[in-house]
């Protein structure tokens, strides 16, 4: 998504198993995903896609936000219409912003040209350090992909999946909740006695609109993904078969499990992409820390102790 960084923190691999935890679900917020925006506007080219007042928004400026995006988070933000029109508000907001700085002399306060070059000196130092840490582009092998999935393989555990349908009743305000209760316990007994039927009736009753479309279907989630109460009883019911009424804050639920699938360890076709991009992260910060200790020796280097000690006192 981003430029690597130099510095992995707690390790590239460490939250690869934190994805696979989480059944290898990230998140998708292409807004939130995309790269930092340069402040000075690119120079103008094509029709303006947005204006406010004297500033705007040209295809190319737009064009070249929209390749800083992995495809997936690109084409999800294509399709997001109200998400692109935030970012093109917010951005022509910056460029009035940056106009009235500009007209009082803002870049040229001592204390701003000094964060100035001082960033300019983190953006190159980072891009010249990615330039000569570049990693082979046939790393890793086949050979040392497999090495590190058999190495982990203890880590790479999915927990346990469970398709459950819903019929959700809402509660609006504390009356309603006996008349909620017993429609719900209704609607319970109804599918059980005809399980066959769950689907028809989601579809009908059911108040969560993004499940009730597909007869109620949740899909395959671990259980963490649920509220406690639900994630108690669906822990409990056999595939096929269809719950008490459960009520939970948000109002009551009626649940059916379809499908179960136990803890397994990930393929490594499944975490192909995720562990290679681990590996060549761990490669790249080995090959930028032996540069910098080679920069070390190359000359003689000395720290005055005594000075160091006044500037510490």
């Amino acid at each position: 998504m981003k430029k690597p960084t130099l510095v992995v923190g707690a390790g590239a691999l460490t939250l690869l198993v934190v994805a696979v935890g989480l059944i290898l679900r990230p998140g998708n917020d292409p807004v939130a995903a995309q790269q930092p925006t340069p402040l000075l506007s690119l120079e103008r080219s094509g029709p303006a896609v947005a204006r406010l007042g004297s500033q705007q928004i040209d295809v190319q400026e737009l064009k070249a936000v929209m390749a800083t995006l992995p495809a997936e988070s690109r084409e999800q933000l294509r399709a997001n219409r109200s998400a692109l029109e935030t970012w093109l508000r917010s951005r022509l907001a910056q460029k009035a912003v940056l106009e009235q700085a500009d007209a009082q002399g803002w870049r040229q306060r001592p204390e701003v040209e000094q964060q100035t070059r001082a960033a300019a000196e983190q953006i190159v130092f980072r891009d010249y350090m990615l330039s000569v840490s570049k990693v082979p582009a046939n790393y890793p092998s086949q050979a040392e992909l497999q090495a590190a999935y058999d190495s982990g393989k203890a880590q790479w555990m999915t927990p346990p999946l469970y398709r459950v349908s819903q019929i959700f009743l809402a509660v609006t305000d504390s009356q309603n909740v006996d008349v909620v209760a017993r429609k719900a316990q209704e609607l319970s007994r109804k599918a059980q006695a005809a399980p066959g039927e769950f689907t028809a009736m989601a579809k009908q009753y059911s108040q969560e609109p993004d499940s009730a479309s597909r007869g109620g279907d949740s899909g395959l989630q671990p259980l963490q993904q649920w509220v406690p109460e639900v994630r108690n009883t669906v822990a409990r019911l056999k595939v096929g078969a269809v719950s008490e009424v459960v009520q939970s804050a948000a109002g009551f639920h009626v649940l059916k499990l379809t499908e179960q699938q136990p803890a397994r360890t990930a393929t490594l076709d499944e975490l192909r992409e995720r562990l290679t991009q681990a590996l060549r992260d761990q490669r790249q910060e080995q090959i930028a820390k032996s540069y910098l200790e080679g920069m070390l020796n190359t000359a003689t280097l000395s720290i005055d102790g005594a000075e160091l000690n006044k500037l510490l006192e």
